[in-house]
């Protein structure tokens, strides 16, 4: 019995220490390009689900208080539908930048809105660190800026909406007057009758 016990704990040390060798080897292989797509990936994921402090370990340690400070609404007042690498350049062997397009909304509202950012990434020492980022296109709001009021649609009736409503079939109240087209011709004078 003690052999096959024995038997058992090495077949499991040498499986995990192989294990661990040939799962280590793609990644010390990996390009810098790749690594840098594979560090913004795992930090957008976590920032889509409110992970904020496992995303921000992918956040240079200057830019992480920004980095929060921008996210501060997110969960809260601000929810993330999805988000899409939509771009990616490398600048160099150690800076890159890549582009996000992240579909939200704002819980108070309910529309959807869509935010391109741009992400400034450097190479330290074999860690890819977020160091900047900024709104390129879309929508504002999503990293905290002010937003301007909002314009009501309907000013007349109190309601907010894109387009005016149109109910066919309802009776608006007010009597109209009939046109030419509706009014009856007039007859003609009777001629008078001989005697």
């Amino acid at each position: 019995m003690p052999t096959v016990i024995h038997m058992r704990a090495s077949f499991g040390v040498a499986l995990v220490l192989s294990s661990t060798v040939l799962l280590g080897c793609p990644v010390g292989h990996q390009s810098p390009p790749a690594r840098a797509q594979e560090a913004a990936t795992e930090l957008n994921l976590n920032t889509r689900f409110g992970r904020m402090e496992l995303a921000s370990e992918r956040v240079a340690p200057a830019a992480r208080e920004a980095f929060l400070a921008r996210r501060r609404a997110w969960g809260a007042n601000v929810r993330v539908a999805d988000y899409e690498l939509a771009g990616f350049h490398m600048k160099g062997n150690a800076d890159a930048e890549m582009l996000v397009k992240v579909a939200w909304y704002r819980m108070d509202q309910g529309d959807l809105r869509t935010t391109l950012l741009k992400q400034k990434w450097h190479d330290f020492k074999g860690e890819w660190k977020l160091v900047d980022e900024n709104r390129a296109d879309g929508d504002l709001g999503l990293m905290g800026e002010a937003l301007p009021a909002p314009e009501s649609a309907g000013k007349g009736n109190g309601r907010n909406a894109q387009f005016p409503t149109i109910r066919l079939g309802q009776d608006t109240g007010t009597p109209t007057e009939p046109t030419e087209a509706q009014t009856p011709p007039e007859s003609a004078p009777a001629a008078p009758k001989s005697q």
